[in-house]
């Protein structure tokens, strides 16, 4: 079913005339925010550790609920004409979405210690002092040992003039991939908004959770159905937090809960863990989103299982499904980022003319005919060879030949426009990258390929394109493609806000960086982690794996490049089915999203919202589904509120014990 058909939830709110929205209280009330945020952001995830994400994520769990506490805040305060304007609401709500996760587990504490790791560890190896220390720049980390130690170590002063040469030259790099990426969302802006008309569920939620009144202030909204949903959300949320403080209360389990443990031996291995997960934003989110997907999700996740149970029956080890990591079949993986080329080509292939006419427009200096006040085509294209330069000088600087180095940028900026494509298309940049761009360009070609400062180039810039699932630094880029929606829907102008992105963006940069450093220098990189996550392993493995690759380096290898070919090639498959036949049900973004780690745990809740959604227009049709909208995108409001909620009531009840 088309967005058109089932109605976009969000577009069409705003109806009135256009306004700022831009304006200074509107900024300096987001710039407080996020410096009440940062600090209480990094106990509350990293310190005390009773949110997973609190910063970041897919929907955004601090933007939301602290949009919806804004908007009480300002219904009670607009009768007195003190209240702030929808438009200056939304423009909070932007910046929020972009500053917040720069103080997050996922994206500033992974963007410091990725370069680090190795310079730690060498103590318990010393062999890498000969084999790709040798490779690293000098600026690529602190000069000082003890800066480094006290990094990793804690109880230690933060010792800057050591980290003034790193973080300004990572720094550089990180503004310059941000504006890239703008320029790329600002340049595809006017296919994906008005030409192909994607529903952009995510940025639906603000839209539809602030409304106006005939003076333009903004209140919450008075719809049933999302009060509905809210309520109910809340609650959920309440008996499943309650028995962390009470334990004698029973509860109905809403995150991982695992229904029956894998097999150790034979063929059902493969059929893995059976999970009950209830997410109510995931389940909210699949009622939002074309119904071909979600069931495309859970469709492609059996198919993926009983693939992995063939593998196993025919000789391989026995392994759950997410345990695949390799490229022999089913390689699912392998599946996933060929996926994601396929998708990638596709996205350049339906954007070709616009793409020429932005560049035809340089010359003419014709203005893009977008929102009001928008920015000329010339400054995009300007901004985007200026960025994209400076990243491919940043890695010919550190030794990186320009053949390894543009497409090293060249992948590294085409995740991130996978995964803002996949947000605006259907919301599912809440799954996490199959392979990394490292995978792609060493496993496939062979290490022996590529010069030692090269390898530690692309292992050093892990940080961009790893691990995804709404944690890393992929979802800053969501967020500004969000808010080219949300500028348009609400008729934001859009010089002025773009302005305000980037300018917010350097602003949240240094703050998160001045956070991050002085608590981590206080409690120490590993007392806050938890115990074998995906960042304690990323940054222990670096070393051996640059060692490993240096030290044994590997040739082409087939198997890996036909396993990405068949990804690649399913994809282009699909994709030309659903143009063919209206009636096709498979999705080729649901086939990428059951072959990435984390499939067992989405299929669950985009099940229910996929049944849910059926029965619905099945025995009410499209017009009891479009009065049901609300329900949904209260339940995600009432959700990333609760989050909230209940992270600082169990921080205070922790520090209160």
């Amino acid at each position: 079913m088309t967005a058109q058909a089932q109605g976009r939830p969000g577009d069409g709110i705003d109806g009135s005339r256009a306004g700022r929205g831009v304006t200074g209280r509107a900024i300096l009330i987001a710039v407080l925010l996020l410096l009440l945020l940062a600090p209480v952001s990094f106990y509350v995830e990293q310190v005390v550790k009773v949110s997973w994400g609190f910063s970041g994520m897919v929907p955004p769990i601090v933007a939301v609920g602290t949009l919806f506490l804004l908007v009480a805040a300002n219904h009670a305060l607009a009768p007195r004409r003190a209240g702030l304007s929808r438009r200056e609401l939304l423009v909070v709500y932007v910046i929020l979405t972009i500053g917040a996760p720069l103080v997050s587990r996922g994206v500033m504490l992974w963007f410091l210690a990725c370069s680090l790791g190795q310079q730690y560890y060498v103590q318990t190896a010393p062999v890498w002092e000969t084999s790709y220390l040798p490779y690293v720049p000098d600026w690529f980390h602190p000069g000082d040992p003890r800066a480094i130690e006290g990094f990793f170590q804690g109880d230690a002063p933060v010792l800057w003039a050591s980290w003034w040469t790193p973080l300004s030259a990572w720094g550089s790099f990180f503004v310059a991939l941000f504006v890239a990426n703008l320029c790329i969302m600002l340049l595809l802006r006017r296919q994906w908004l008005t030409h192909e008309r994607l529903s952009f569920p995510i940025a639906a939620v603000p839209l539809a959770a602030v409304r106006e009144r005939p003076d333009g202030s903004g209140r919450l909204p008075t719809a049933l159905m999302f009060w509905l949903g809210f309520g109910a959300a809340l609650l959920l949320h309440a008996q499943y937090r309650l028995p962390e403080i009470y334990p004698w209360l029973p509860s109905i389990p809403l995150g991982e809960y695992r229904l029956i443990t894998s097999e150790k031996v034979g063929p059902l291995t493969g059929v893995g863990d059976i999970w009950l997960i209830l997410y109510p934003w995931c389940i909210g989110l699949a009622y939002l989103i074309p119904k071909d997907l979600s069931f495309s999700v859970w469709f492609f996740w059996l198919v993926r299982v009983a693939c992995t149970v063939i593998a196993i029956a025919a000789g391989e080890t026995p392994r759950k499904p997410e345990e695949w990591y390799g490229a022999a079949f089913p390689a699912p993986y392998y599946q996933g980022a060929g996926a994601v080329i396929s998708l990638v080509v596709l996205a350049l292939w339906a954007s070709r003319r616009q793409v020429a006419h932005a560049f035809r427009a340089v010359i003419t200096g014709e203005r893009d005919q977008g929102p009001e006040h928008s920015v000329a085509y010339r400054w995009i294209v300007l901004g985007l060879v200026l960025s994209v330069g400076y990243l491919v000088f940043f890695c010919v600087a550190a030794g990186s030949r320009l053949a390894v180095a543009l497409p090293l940028v060249a992948l590294i900026l085409a995740y991130h426009m996978v995964w803002a494509r996949l947000r605006a298309e259907n919301g599912m940049s809440f799954i996490g990258f199959p392979l990394g761009v490292n995978d792609i360009m060493l496993s496939t070609l062979g290490t022996a390929a590529y010069r030692p400062a090269e390898i530690v180039s692309i292992t050093a810039t892990k940080w961009t394109y790893e691990p995804g699932w709404g944690e890393s630094c992929e979802v800053i880029t969501g967020s500004s493609l969000d808010g080219l929606k949300i500028s348009e829907s609400a008729r934001i102008r859009q010089r002025p806000l773009v302005l305000a992105m980037i300018g917010c963006f350097i602003f949240a940069l240094a703050l998160g960086v001045f956070v991050e450093l002085t608590g981590v220098h206080r409690y120490g990189f590993y007392a806050i982690l938890p115990v074998e996550g995906w960042l304690e392993q990323s940054v222990r493995n670096a070393g051996p794996q640059m060692h490993e690759a240096m030290s044994n380096p590997t040739r082409f290898s087939l198997p890996e490049v036909l396993a990405l070919g068949a990804g690649t090639g399913i994809t282009f498959l699909l994709a030309e089915l659903r143009l063919r036949f209206w009636w096709w049900p498979l999705h080729p973004v649901g086939y990428l999203a059951a072959n990435v780690w984390g499939s067992q745990w989405w299929c669950v809740p985009l099940f229910i919202g996929w049944l849910l959604k059926s029965i619905t227009i099945k025995y009410g049709g499209l017009r009891l589904y479009q009065k049901t909208v609300p329900l949904a995108i209260g339940v995600i409001v009432g959700d990333r509120l609760s989050e909230i909620l209940g992270a600082l009531v169990l921080w205070f009840v922790r520090v209160y014990q």
